[in-house]
């Protein structure tokens, strides 16, 4: 969006379900008058009030949010505030507010859960949830619709498949896998390994996310939709890890586990809807983007010569 030429408006409250010092460091790359960022809490309803009548955003891509399946239930509170609190109070400002043109939300395709079809398609069922991370992005579907339906709000979510990628969450497979590999520390493989994911890479989730944000001519008489943003491809666990394994030079010390609760078997993305409205297909395989990652974090974690 910077490199456009728009002014940009960050939000963020960099918690520290992982390292702050990484998402501090994600912001330092993001220099200049057109960039401005606010420490603000979401769930906050007041000091996010206040934070968006001062800059007056009229488009407004909305990722923040609680994120991990696992963690959702350790935390359940964390999710509600992060996940449902806020994106009310974001809808709430927006209804008040009058002016706003278009809100891009962040769903997940966890909210597809329990579905054994495959490949997930947005028509889809979606009352199978199997994590409360999934049910509180579900929620925040039917949120949507909601605002969409009484007050005229424009709004898309994007169902995101797997996002993986540099500056990615640590507390993922791809990055975790990889710093673990650099180390000789085992890696846990859940589900024996007989998993398959639709990894997609982060500039592909990028690209598509600012052409939903620009495309308005694909709403219906209630001006919500969703979309999913998935690689179309769903890879074997094991290959990810031999195609990481790869990009690293040394082999993976490999420690098979059972499946964790909240986990699914695989998840694929149906896209044709996508392709159809927001022309937008996925052209990074994980041949290409898991040695880009682990550029990333040789250099970033500082590997080099290990």
């Amino acid at each position: 969006m910077l490199a456009r030429g728009e002014r940009v408006l960050g939000i963020d409250n960099l918690n520290a379900y992982y390292d702050p010092a990484l998402k501090r460091d994600r912001l330092a790359t993001l220099d200049g008058a057109a960039f401005t960022f606010l420490p603000v809490e979401m769930s906050d309803r007041p000091a996010l009030m206040a934070a968006l009548k001062a800059h007056a955003p009229r488009r407004v891509i909305h990722l923040a949010a609680q994120a991990g399946v696992r963690y959702s239930f350790e935390n359940p509170q964390a999710y509600v505030d992060s996940n449902i609190t806020a994106f009310l109070n974001l809808l709430e400002w927006a209804r008040a507010d009058g002016s706003v043109q278009h809100i891009v939300y962040a769903s997940s395709s966890s909210v597809y859960g329990g579905n054994t079809k495959q490949p997930f398609a947005v028509g889809d069922a979606v009352d199978l949830p199997v994590s409360l991370y999934a049910a509180t992005k579900r929620a925040d579907e039917l949120m949507a619709q909601v605002y969409a339906l009484q007050f005229d709000l424009r709004l898309t979510g994007l169902r995101y498949f797997t996002v993986y990628g540099p500056w990615g969450r640590p507390d993922m497979a791809p990055l975790k896998f990889a710093r673990a590999i650099f180390e000789g520390r085992p890696i846990e493989v859940y589900g024996q390994g007989d998993m398959r994911r639709d990894f997609t890479y982060i500039d592909d989730i990028a690209r598509g996310t600012v052409l939903a944000l620009d495309e308005t001519g694909h709403f219906g008489s209630v001006p919500h939709r969703v979309y999913n943003l998935g690689n179309n491809h769903p890879e074997p666990l094991l290959r990810f890890i031999d195609v990481l394994e790869a990009a690293v030079g040394r082999p993976a010390v490999r420690v098979m586990q059972p499946m964790q609760a909240g986990d699914v078997r695989e998840t694929s993305a149906d896209i044709d809807l996508t392709i159809r409205d927001l022309e937008w297909k996925p052209t990074t395989t994980i041949d290409a983007g898991l040695p880009r990652l682990v550029d990333w974090v040789r250099g970033y974690y500082h590997y080099d010569g290990r």
